[in-house]
């Protein structure tokens, strides 16, 4: 056990950076080495559990009896916990000091999944998930905590890209489990699986204990009214995006309620927050110019980053492939993703920021293109490279994307990490169910198009087709002597394989769009850039 009894007399310099985080004391090599493992255990506790639901959606949806839409309410409940849960947890940790929180956060995760393997039913599995979104939030600033204790204080950028991308390893990592392995037990196995990351963190924060925390009173009344207007804004809008594709959007009156509700109260919320004296999010800051460039980079990389998490499995899935049969491709992804942190945390300046964030874009960007190329044969093995790229992509983007907003924290003072760690939570989470949803609208819609063409072509007599139904009805004629039975059953088959093929066709629309978006960050980042470039550049007059 770490102990942090005996009095140590702390320098400036390793006090900490942020309110509620914890001091940075000079450790021995094996004290590092010991933080290091606690902080992955807490960044694979963070997101493991999330993304495994993620990955067996459908599979999960059946056991439970429940439609595929109605299932991913349960993803939009996580979503809107995760991006608020900093709200109460940052000033949670300034004021009970970290491992008191955690303890509460980390008992009533562990009470959760309890109640859930005990009665369970999609109630205690909403319940579950709103709470394992609140704790994801406190185990990635856990991990982020224990890898600052890891590094020499010289080198706190490189903690920073490190903390905050242990995390996006979860993703790929959770679609390396077996099916096998959890399968039979459905959502018993994976809360399971939850409850044993939980424990595995509730004993890394008693074995290896943070350097204490500056401690204050710092809550106020008001702060359960916002939080609880964004909890129920954030759940209203998360539930609609998640769900909008599968019931489409302008023929479900419920999703348009859900709009109309969420984002008023989402502006109540702020407007509450813009009138207090100490708020919790300093509104105004968020129409700074650097924060709005931050944001706008923020959610169009998110959105590109659907391409990997919604499209390309879409297209796996389409030509049959189970999650057991892409454990490859989600290696290959989970080194790339690795080989991006690794090559921001040797390679980042500050004058570099801007230039990552460029690349990042252009090579996500790239992987998109080579996956509009798919093909019906298209299998995981033909998109190792293109996937590779995009993983690759996503943490090179990350590390530079947050060592900018902390930049403008640090000139801005520390009562703005709140507001930045909220801002950068929301982007990334309704940003996610925000990509899915418009990357599944637009494959929704172009496979409607494919198929309408396909279908003309066929009414046509074009000679390609007609020869295709043919070979169809020689395929099945030992089967069915029956000249006209043939034909029908023929066209049954020529019917799949046409709405096949369009599905195929919209997908690779869907890259496409991936890619111009891709493209277009890339664009503007480098627009605005040069235009700072030439602004500083420019001559400031006379003086007087």
């Amino acid at each position: 056990m770490l102990s942090q009894c005996a009095p140590y007399p702390y320098s400036p310099e390793e006090r900490p950076i942020f309110p509620g985080s914890p001091y940075s004391p000079r450790h021995t090599r094996r004290r590092r080495k010991i933080y290091a493992l606690s902080a992955l255990v807490m960044a694979m506790a963070s997101g493991l559990g999330n993304g495994m639901i993620t990955a067996n959606m459908p599979v999960l949806a059946g056991e439970m009896g429940l439609y595929v839409a109605e299932a991913n309410i349960l993803l939009a409940v996580y979503v809107a916990f995760n991006a608020t849960a900093n709200l109460l947890l940052v000033k949670a940790r300034q004021q009970f000091g970290i491992p008191a929180t955690m303890h509460v956060v980390l008992g009533a995760l562990m009470a959760a999944q309890a109640i859930q393997l005990a009665a369970p039913g999609f109630a205690t599995a909403v319940l579950a998930r709103a709470i394992s979104g609140l704790a994801a939030g406190g185990l990635t600033t856990l991990s982020l905590y224990s890898i600052f204790q890891v590094f020499p204080l010289n080198m706190r950028p490189v903690a920073a890209v490190v903390g905050f991308s242990l995390p996006q390893l979860a993703s790929p990592l959770a679609r390396l489990f077996p099916l096998d392995a959890i399968g039979p037990d459905g959502w018993h196995g994976l809360h399971l699986v939850e409850l044993a990351m939980a424990l595995g963190a509730w004993a890394m924060l008693n074995l290896v204990p943070l350097p204490p925390v500056e401690r204050e009173k710092v809550f106020e009344p008001l702060d359960a009214l916002s939080t609880a207007l964004f909890i129920s804004g954030m759940l209203l809008v998360g539930s609609a995006l998640a769900t909008g594709r599968y019931g489409w959007w302008t023929e479900t009156p419920w999703l348009g309620w859900s709009f109309a509700g969420g984002i008023p109260l989402l502006g109540l919320a702020l407007l509450i927050e813009d009138r207090r004296a100490r708020p919790l999010l300093r509104v105004r800051w968020y129409g700074s110019a650097e924060i709005l460039f931050f944001t706008i980079v923020a959610i169009l990389i998110r959105l590109a980053l659907g391409e990997q998490t919604y499209a390309a499995i879409g297209l796996l899935s389409l030509g049959g492939q189970t999650s057991d049969q892409l454990h490859g491709l989600f290696g290959v992804v989970f080194l790339a993703m690795a080989g991006g942190i690794a090559t921001v945390a040797l390679t980042l300046r500050v004058e570099r920021i801007v230039p990552m964030i460029m690349v990042a874009a252009l090579v996500i960007a790239l992987g998109a293109l080579l996956d509009s190329q798919a093909t019906s044969l298209t299998r995981a093995p033909q998109l190792y490279l293109s996937q590779a790229l995009i993983g690759f992509g996503t943490t090179l983007f990350l590390g530079p994307a947050l060592l900018l907003g902390i930049g403008h924290i640090m000139r801005q003072g520390a009562q703005y990490l709140v507001s930045f760690v909220v801002l950068f939570s929301t982007t990334q989470n309704l940003g996610g169910l925000a990509g899915s949803a418009l990357l599944g609208s637009i494959q929704t819609m172009r496979e409607r198009i494919h198929a309408e063409y396909l279908a003309e072509a066929l009414f046509r007599g074009d000679p390609q087709v007609v020869a295709r139904a043919q070979a169809y009805a020689q395929t099945i004629a030992a089967q069915i002597p029956d000249p006209a039975a043939r034909s029908a059953q023929a066209n049954v088959l020529f019917g799949q394989a046409l709405h096949a093929q369009a599905n195929v066709l919209a997908y690779n629309d869907t890259f496409l769009v991936i890619a111009c978006l891709a493209l277009a960050t890339g664009a503007y980042v480098a627009i605005v850039a040069i235009r700072s470039r030439m602004a500083a550049a420019a001559p400031k007059g006379n003086q007087p």
